[in-house]
């Protein structure tokens, strides 16, 4: 239980601590602070000159994290975005020396259940969605003023809803005489546009994600940090990622993919994996979380987790 109410559990919390491989001497970075569950766990696990410094796009996550560790020198957070994390690296003096990094991307747990900000069709609420909400519009704001094939295009880029011309287009045509401003709104709109009904899935879920990543820039800012690893993780640095949507994991698994393979080489050059300058090696397949997880925190069922070793 955090202390503005909401519960939350860490998803995978095991198996990011393994797959960090913990240096009791070491500097970590938790990029996706939530509510301080791996980052707590990490801290645990170091030892007075170990070193953790996170992020988040939340000013509520920040502002309890603050408090919640107040007084341990080895931990500072900062209000702002993991695709900036090079540059804070920069700032604190240790970039290329980090030994770890944590994601664990997409909406966290209190942010869905609270229903001020608009991430949920469950509860009805203003229709925000932005993570930090002193930035960008808000959701509401840019379906006031997006064009309908914009609004088609980022609900089945990012959603891959089937159905997203049909709600793009209700969703334009319903703007015009009566604003779209809370989540019940939207997700009234969306049922009723949506010609068939999948029986375990509200026809708002894939919408509503779309239209969070959209606003947040979550696959943007994902790809950047992915880019920045290079520069950001001292050589033997693990690179631990949980993702929770496809697309997510499509750009991590990528990234680390081709990152373990290395510099494209002309088919049948006599050559050494060696000499293709790998930059990270695959540790382990991807991992999920157990039924047992599932059953206590049934939102860990879509979880992936991928890990990479950082090589000279």
């Amino acid at each position: 239980m955090t202390t503005d109410g909401h519960v939350h559990t860490s998803v995978l919390l095991d198996a990011c601590l393994d797959g960090l491989a913990i240096k009791a001497d070491g500097i970590y970075m938790d990029g996706t602070f939530g509510r301080g569950g791996h980052s707590a766990a990490i801290l645990a696990r170091l030892g007075e000159r170990g070193r953790l410094y996170a992020v988040d796009k939340d000013a509520t996550a920040v502002a309890y994290g603050r408090e919640r560790f107040a007084g341990d020198s080895r931990f500072a957070l900062a209000q702002r975005s993991f695709a900036e994390l090079l540059d804070h690296a920069r700032e604190l003096g240790v970039a290329g020396k980090v030994d770890g990094l944590l994601l664990d991307l997409g909406v966290s747990s209190p942010q869905l259940d609270d229903a001020s900000r608009g991430f949920s069709f469950m509860q009805d609420g203003p229709l925000d969605m932005r993570m930090n909400r002193d930035a960008g519009p808000s959701a509401a704001q840019w379906l006031a003023q997006a064009t309908a094939a914009d609004i088609a295009r980022v609900l089945k880029e990012y959603g891959e809803e089937r159905f997203a011309k049909r709600i793009a287009h209700a969703i334009a045509t319903t703007r015009d005489d009566s604003p779209i401003t809370t989540t019940a709104q939207l997700a009234k709109l969306i049922a009723e546009a949506s010609p068939v009904h999948d029986k375990h899935k509200h026809p708002a879920t894939r919408s509503f994600q779309a239209i969070r990543i959209h606003i947040n820039r979550e696959l943007d800012d994902l790809q950047r940090l992915l880019a920045d690893t290079l520069e950001l993780l001292a050589v033997g640095a693990r690179l631990v990622v949980i993702s929770f949507h496809s697309l997510e994991d499509r750009i991590v698994k990528r990234f680390m993919r081709d990152a373990a393979r290395g510099d494209e080489l002309p088919r049948g050059l006599p050559v050494p994996d060696s000499a293709r300058n790998p930059r990270f090696k695959l540790i382990g397949k991807a991992i999920r979380a157990s039924e047992s997880e599932i059953d206590a925190n049934p939102r860990a069922r879509s979880a992936v987790l991928r890990i990479a070793e950082r090589l000279a």
